[in-house]
């Protein structure tokens, strides 16, 4: 099909599709298409948020913030921003699903001065230390264990009519009713 053989009257002038198309100023395609894939991430306690199998390092100080990832398509960086657009990062991106952790230098040496910063050499928590048993939980684990041993072939039985009878008045005030 031949664009200059149709002719079309354009402002009062006959002329062809072929000449309106070459008059016609459009810009020619771009090398990259611009499409930005952006998607949300929430920051690990280790400063580090994943995307598509790979795992990126942050500043520390946005544990538990949810981050943005943008990438270019096309090009081989990712960008972490704020909600605002602030740049907290750039990395180079690793290939999908290669289970790589991309660190940047700046980022490693901030948080280990944060570890390092919250180091005490205190003694640690007394609430947390082990306490051995006292005498009375002794002897009730005895009592415990003697009973289980009493009962060994013995076969148990469940009354649930017991059981239905003594959870019907609690499911009738539950549901705002009368006992029935």
């Amino acid at each position: 099909m031949r664009l200059d053989g149709r002719k079309r009257v354009r402002d009062g002038i006959t002329t062809t599709v072929g000449a309106l198309a070459d008059a016609e100023g459009l810009r020619s395609v771009p090398a990259q298409y611009p499409a930005v894939l952006e998607v949300g991430r929430t920051v690990s306690n280790q400063a580090r948020i994943s995307f598509r199998g790979n795992t990126y390092s942050v500043p520390p100080g946005h544990t538990g913030r949810r981050l943005l990832v943008r990438h270019r398509l096309g090009e081989l960086t990712l960008d972490v921003v704020t909600d605002t657009g602030v740049v907290l990062a750039r990395h180079r991106r690793a290939p999908d699903g290669a289970g790589a952790v991309v660190l940047a230098d700046e980022h490693v040496a901030a948080l280990e001065k944060v570890v390092l910063a919250n180091f005490a050499d205190r003694p640690p928590c007394r609430r947390k230390h082990r306490r051995p048993p006292t005498a009375e939980a002794l002897a009730e684990a005895g009592r415990i264990r003697q009973h289980n041993q009493s009962l060994q072939g013995e076969q148990v039985v469940a009354d649930f009519a017991s059981y239905a009878a003594a959870a019907r008045p609690m499911q009738a005030r539950r549901h705002g009713g009368e006992a029935r």
